[in-house]
């Protein structure tokens, strides 16, 4: 959701949804009420009228302002009621924004605050008007999860993560994801969560991964004052880039120099609108990646742009146990992408259901075909990085990935693991792996029981046989 400035609207909020997507805007009741005009404004003719918006409005209460310069001059329950009278849809009690690395006794103290604004924002009648939870606890992970399960008793409406942008600043993406796993811990499954202040299309993709649905930031205008371009790998000054990545609006009717050549204030509308583009670009390439299940591939790839995102992915494939009671059991096929595709839920989640199956008494797990003469009970594929499975499962999600054929250590290590976990629920079972060429570390995770051979030893093919060399026509 975009941040609206009242006092300096660099895009009109009429055009938001038309032109841009934006179904829902964020703006600053604080300022609003110490502005006489804008008071005055907001007071007669309501808050959607005079920003000129017929979707949802959402307004913070000054805690941003508190923040920044360490009071403000207004109650949780003066200020709720007065986003109430001016219309807001969902309103924001004054909670207290604690720092990244805050000390305990601080971060305790400030909860304390931010819990008690909870409850007097409900005593406040709101009618149809939704509360926000802010959740807070500084970088401390107990903290957030407490936190947010006292927001989630507070039968408020939605669940912010405050305090997040100077982690945001500073590419600290990595605490990022500990602080918004931990609040999703606290709340229920059905609590939508809202992160504060994140709006840089870059980052979206890991802080959805992480258990976000909405953002909301002033970074499309910000930015834009400063001469500064997004793009889903990071920002660029306007004045570095002689040709333009990107095809919205903005970017293919003007070149950078034509932009650089404007007015100051047609200069920053441009650049915002182009901003805003990106921005809502990346939203719904994240939609469709959800509807297809190929989220943590974006996030991946994204992940490859910065090293602060590639720690904070890291980050959140530690917690995979997690990720994984939201993972869909279905989706396109799955793509190895790195050695970190090997840590994603759909490989545990498979080594777990390996760990109900029943195998044979002797059975040979091949990464291709057959041997051309055996005397084994069966014969399994070996897929790196999930690792063994029977040949009928082989159409199944998420066996159907597309790996590379020069598979990683850590694909390979991957696939060991599954052995194992077969290997343990199944002790009577003589195992034989058919590997190619496995790293060392990969075979050593293999139980000693286990046997290992060379593809050429067992007489096999790189790949598994098609239905015309089966019919013998060769």
């Amino acid at each position: 959701m975009p941040v609206i400035n009242p006092n300096l609207q660099t895009v009109a909020p009429s055009r938001l949804d038309d032109e841009f997507g934006a179904e829902i805007l964020i703006t600053n009741s604080y300022i609003i009420r110490t502005t006489d005009d804008l008071r005055e404004r907001a007071e007669d003719r309501g808050l959607h009228e005079m920003l000129d918006f017929d979707g949802a409005i959402v307004t913070d209460s000054g805690s941003f302002q508190l923040a920044e310069y360490g009071e403000i001059d207004v109650t949780t329950e003066e200020i709720v009621r007065f986003q109430h009278e001016i219309g807001s849809d969902v309103a924001t009690p004054v909670d207290v924004p604690t720092p990244p690395d805050a000390s305990r006794e601080q971060t305790r103290e400030e909860l304390a605050t931010t819990e008690q604004a909870l409850t007097d924002a409900a005593r406040v009648d709101t009618g149809e008007m939704l509360l926000n939870a802010p959740v807070q606890g500084s970088t401390h992970p107990d903290l957030r999860e407490a936190s947010a399960r006292t927001a989630a008793a507070s039968d408020h409406d939605v669940f912010p993560i405050g305090a997040a942008v100077p982690l945001l600043n500073d590419y600290r993406y990595a605490d990022l994801v500990e602080i918004v796993l931990a609040a999703k811990r606290g709340l229920d499954a059905d609590c939508p969560v809202h992160l504060f202040g994140a709006g840089h299309p870059m980052m979206l993709a890991l802080a959805t991964a992480a258990g976000c649905d909405l953002f909301d930031s002033a970074a499309y205008a910000l930015y834009a004052r400063d001469g500064r371009y997004l793009t889903v790998a990071g920002t660029r000054a306007l004045d570095g880039i002689e040709t333009f990545p990107c095809s919205c609006g903005v970017c293919a009717d003007h070149t950078p120099a034509d932009l650089r050549g404007r007015d100051d204030e047609t200069r920053k509308r441009l650049l915002a609108e182009h901003n805003l583009h990106v921005t809502f670009a990346e939203v719904r390439r994240i939609r469709d990646a959800i509807r297809r299940g190929r989220l943590l591939e974006l996030v991946e790839r994204r992940a490859r742009g910065h090293p602060g995102l590639l720690d904070g992915y890291r980050t959140l494939l530690d917690h995979a146990d997690q990720l994984e009671q939201t993972e869909p059991a279905a989706g396109d096929s799955f793509f190895y992408l790195s050695a970190a595709s090997a840590r994603r839920p759909a490989v545990g989640r498979h080594h777990d259901r390996l760990r109900e199956l029943a195998a044979p008494d002797q059975l040979l797990c091949s990464e291709y075909g057959e041997p051309g003469h055996h005397s084994y009970d069966a014969v399994w594929r070996l897929l790196p990085p999930f690792g063994p499975f029977p040949r009928g499962l082989a159409s199944a999600y998420p066996l159907t990935a597309t790996v590379p054929e020069r598979t990683d250590t850590a694909a390979q290590r991957a696939a060991a693991e599954g052995v194992a976990a077969l290997a343990e629920a199944n002790p009577e079972t003589r195992i034989t792996v058919g590997h190619d060429d496995w790293a060392t570390p990969a075979l050593a995770v293999l139980p000693d029981r286990v046997e290992t051979e060379n593809l050429e030893t067992l007489d096999q093919v790189r790949r598994e046989p098609s239905e015309t060399e089966s019919d013998g026509d060769q």
